[in-house]
């Protein structure tokens, strides 16, 4: 008999609680994702971004398989959720790490502090050996994010489409060896 499939980890950070997206959080993930700056800087977001854009997401999140793709809302104790982090397996060997942040809680490090929380978590109940990124060349504050959390730049620039642009970025390659 399979065993079923084990429902996405829940990860606390001092600040944070990584959870799987809920239906009741689409509301708050269209205003912090209905901003420009915000969807620029990203490679799902389309601008404008609806509430039926967050249902979607939140509906994708919660059929995917967590082996493959782990996305978390960014739930602050006291803002509520502030944005998104997932553990992404694209073409390639690597998973890869993304996120994004509502506007007005950039330069506040919950970008920082919920990378970490994944990476321990994939370090330790994945066993993962390296983990990927990327930013877009244009998005050095999402380079020293990376940084910060050990990765280092591969030298590779790819091109990835970013919805809310509607065309391929340039986009800086990292990687993290654990």
């Amino acid at each position: 008999m399979e065993s079923p499939e084990a429902p996405p980890p829940t990860l606390k950070t001092p600040r944070l609680t990584l959870r799987a997206p809920e239906v009741g959080d689409a509301h708050a993930l269209a205003a912090l994702g209905n901003d420009a700056a915000v969807a620029r800087m990203s490679t799902g977001l389309p601008y404008p971004y609806t509430e039926d854009h967050a249902l979607a997401f939140i509906a994708m999140a919660g059929a995917a398989d967590p082996k493959r793709d782990l996305p978390l809302i960014m739930d602050h104790y006291v803002y509520g959720p502030v944005g998104v982090v997932g553990l992404h397996r694209r073409a390639g060997p690597f998973a890869e790490i993304g996120y994004w942040v509502g506007r007005r809680h950039w330069s506040q490090g919950f970008a920082t502090e919920a990378g970490e929380a994944m990476i321990a978590w994939a370090e330790g109940a994945r066993r993962l050996k390296a983990i990927a990124a990327g930013h877009f060349a244009d998005n050095p504050a999402s380079g020293r994010v990376l940084e910060k959390l050990g990765f280092l730049y591969t030298g590779e620039i790819k091109k990835r489409l970013s919805y809310a642009r509607t065309t391929p970025v340039p986009t800086r390659m990292m990687i993290r060896l654990s």
